[in-house]
Parts: C-alpha cells; structure tokens; sequence
C-alpha cells in the first residue's frame, strides 16, 4: 500500500510539474524551487547570452525566463519530454555538437543523476566557445530519487573542484536554501502530490502549502545558517577562458 501511494504521488508530481512548467506560481511549490528561482534564475538571466544549450533539459521550465536574454535556445535530454528538445541524447557524450557553438550553457539539478559529471563539464566546456558562461546548480541536501540514477550530492568545494578540473574558471558559488527548504520539500512533495488532481481540496492544499510551508521555510533558512553549512543546494558560475 505504502508503495503504491508513494508511486501514486510521483506521478501527481510530475503531473503538476508538466502543468506548471510555463507559471510563476511553480515557484511557490516548494521552497526548494523557490531556491532556483530567487537564486538561480538571476544568475542566469545575467550571464546567459548569445546561443545558449540547456543540458539535461527536462520540461524546459526555465526557457520562458531565460528567451528574452538570448539569441538561441537549444536543449539536449536522454529522454525528451517535450517535442522543443533540440538534441536527443546523453549529456556525457555531446559528440552531435560541434566544438565552440555556445556562448552559454546551463546545467541545472543533473550532474547528481550522471556517474561521471566530470565527462559533463568537460563536454560542455568543448561546446563553449572561448569567455562562453556556464551556469550549474546541483543539490547538497536531497532524498535519494529519480532511481536508479542518483549518484552524488554536492559541496561548493566540490564543485569547484570538479569546474577547475574541467579548465573553467570560477565565477562564484552561491547557496540556495537551507535545512528548513530540504525539511518542507518532503511536506510540499506529500501534501500537493496526494492533492493536486482533487477539486477544492487540491487548491486549499496549495495555498497552506504555499503559506505555510514554502515561505516561511525560505524565509527562515535566510537568517540561518548563513556559512551554508546545511544548503539545500548550490549554484555556481564558471568562465571557459
């Protein structure tokens, strides 16, 4: 029974994913994502530029925001689930690019589901012409998931090490969230995941989710913690010289 809610949960998740890829009220969903929005997403809009791959694209959740700063968008994904993705195909392996296409590249929440990141960031620094931008984010508190291809979590030393080894040079690393975002993003998973399909109960349970787990959970985890020392997860920007 428990496994049968929990798959039951996943695919209302993903559902809900799919339904809100294209609103700000994704955003509000969990404050993990919240994270990325308030962190992540300027981070990119004032870097990106020029012709911009998206690797391990997904939903392509973040194309609508970062379209306006670019001249191109392409997308690569494993497996696609929209008809938009540019590349099939796996982002270890990006031998259907040509060396020194993109100004910018982004890489958000994937390098944990790849068993050598490394090769990654080293694609993506071959496919990035010179002074080309890469924009990485990758968790540090997480449940495993997306089995079975979850293989690592993340430290700002770690991903600066894993850059430099790549040849990038560091732009900066920033945190995203904290304790209270890792803790509510199970609370947020459970509560919209057995709800989001319910008439009248689906939309309650957004608005106390969104009240009362996802901003005040942010809000706090901005007053704690500030070395970082449990981050929900990290951004970082690197330079291809």
């Amino acid at each position: 029974m428990l496994r049968s809610l929990i798959r039951q949960i996943g695919i209302h998740r993903r559902q809900m994913d799919h339904d809100l890829r294209f609103s700000p009220r994704r955003a509000y969903s969990s404050a993990i994502l919240l994270g990325q929005y308030r962190v992540t997403v300027p981070l990119i809009q004032r870097y990106a530029r020029g012709a911009l791959i998206d690797l391990g694209c997904g939903v392509m959740s973040y194309r609508h925001l970062i379209a306006p700063h670019v001249a191109r968008y392409d997308g690569v994904d494993a497996h696609p689930q929209t008809p938009d993705v540019t590349f099939t195909g796996d982002v270890q392996d990006l031998s259907m690019i040509s060396d020194q296409v993109y100004d910018s590249a982004i890489c958000l929440e994937v390098l944990e589901h790849v068993p050598d990141p490394g090769r990654v960031l080293s694609e993506a620094y071959r496919v990035l012409k010179s002074g080309g931008v890469l924009i990485i984010s990758a968790p540090h508190l997480s449940r495993q998931h997306e089995l079975p291809n979850d293989y690592y979590r993340y430290t700002p030393q770690g991903l600066r090490a894993l850059l430099e080894r790549a040849q990038f040079e560091v732009i900066q690393i920033s945190r995203r969230g904290g304790l209270g975002s890792f803790l509510s993003h199970q609370v947020s998973l459970a509560l919209l995941g057995l709800t989001w399909s319910v008439p009248v109960l689906g939309s309650l349970a957004w608005l106390v989710n969104e009240w009362l787990c996802v901003r005040p959970a942010y809000a706090v985890d901005q007053w704690t913690d500030r070395q970082g020392l449990f981050a929900a997860g990290f951004t970082a920007v690197a330079r291809k010289p």
